[in-house]
């Protein structure tokens, strides 16, 4: 099928213009969803069809669909912008789209055509631009995501799936804006391990991270950090955001891709920019012992963490069962913040995009 079979069925009943606006005062972070949602069908025996923008509705599921019990799914997370000059535009889409069929690709799952999915994106976005918050941190969070629907009991790749687009108008990921994080060194739990869905962006790596987060909580912090699974000594990633480092000499740090890792497009995104910057950048494995060493050192001075929702959110402590460290002086750095707005700059249209990644709708 091509991206102009696309129809639309506009919702019969939208929400209210003034009850938007309420609710758009202060949107939080994925409570607030908008009037449609993006629907595209497979089958072995159909390939890709039925592809509609509709009004957003609960989804009939039997309770012998294949996801609920072998959970074929994977999702992804972006955001469309409303630009300095009154436009609308997806930042870096093709990157998410390519990722999506990266996971799907793991998972045994249909990988959908590039084009499927930026129309799926764009016409979601373009029948809903108004429920993108006004205000620096305003924007709709989109989370295209797909799942095994075959009705049947049996490990094996299903036969039809259901990939949907819904959106979301978010505001700061952070109440009150972002601020330094303290994060918890996992002891018991890994994320991934080699050969394994650590680069894929499904549903059970992130359940898998919950209780090792519960444990984060208990212990005072704000989030979890996990080690390589077979030394349990290089860092990894936190439980849905990459790591940098910042040193003392003025160069950045960040585990390499082996894998195990998710490869964010924030994460990538911030390695351009750094560059562009005149920044030296490395992709090398780190150790926690090392992380703690340049801390206490004075050779480490600024750590911070990225992702579509948080964008850049700096790290102040790291907590251990062997004791605590801080970073610098536990607040947001320098080079944090100039990557920050320079990344935030671009994303809103306030500053050149000089790769291109600003993708305008309508």
């Amino acid at each position: 099928m091509s991206a102009q079979s696309f129809r639309f069925e506009p919702n019969a009943t939208p929400v209210a213009d003034a009850e938007r606006a309420k609710q758009l005062i202060d949107p939080g972070f994925g409570r607030i969803f908008t009037d449609h949602m993006a629907v595209i069908r497979f089958s072995d025996s159909q390939g890709w069809h039925d592809a509609h923008i509709a009004a957003r509705q609960p989804v009939p599921i039997d309770p012998a669909s294949s996801v609920l019990h072998y959970a074929q799914e994977i999702f992804e997370g972006m955001k469309a912008y409303r630009l300095a000059d009154g436009g609308t535009a997806l930042f870096r889409p093709e990157q998410n789209a390519r990722r999506f069929q990266d996971s799907a690709r793991r998972l045994a799952m249909p990988e959908l055509p590039e084009t499927l999915f930026l129309e799926s994106v764009e016409r979601l976005v373009d029948a809903d631009r108004d429920w993108i918050p006004a205000g620096p941190d305003g924007a709709l969070y989109l989370r295209p995501f797909m799942f095994a629907s075959e009705v049947f009991l049996g490990v094996k790749p299903a036969a039809e799936y259901l990939y949907m687009v819904i959106a979301s108008s978010v505001g700061a990921y952070w109440k009150g804006g972002a601020k330094p994080v303290s994060i918890w060194v996992s002891q018991h739990y890994t994320r991934a391990a080699a050969g394994g869905t650590g680069a894929a962006k499904c549903g059970g790596n992130y359940a898998a991270s919950l209780l090792a987060q519960k444990e984060a909580i208990a212990q005072g912090c704000d989030q979890v950090v996990f080690l390589d699974a077979v030394e349990r000594r290089w860092v990894e990633e936190l439980g849905g955001m990459n790591v940098f480092l910042v040193f003392a000499d003025g160069t950045l740090q960040t585990p390499a891709l082996t894998g195990t890792i998710l490869p964010g497009i924030t994460r990538d995104s911030l390695l351009t920019l750094a560059r562009d910057l005149g920044l030296t950048v490395r992709e090398e494995p780190y150790a926690i012992d090392q992380w703690r060493a340049d801390a206490k050192s004075g050779r480490l001075v600024e750590a911070f963490a990225c992702g579509t929702a948080a964008v850049v959110t700096p790290i102040g402590r790291v907590a251990a069962p062997e004791g605590s460290f801080t970073i610098g002086d536990g607040a947001s750095g320098p080079v944090t913040r100039r990557l920050h707005e320079a990344l935030v700059a671009i994303q809103r249209g306030a500053a050149p995009d000089p790769h291109g990644w600003l993708r305008r709708i309508g």
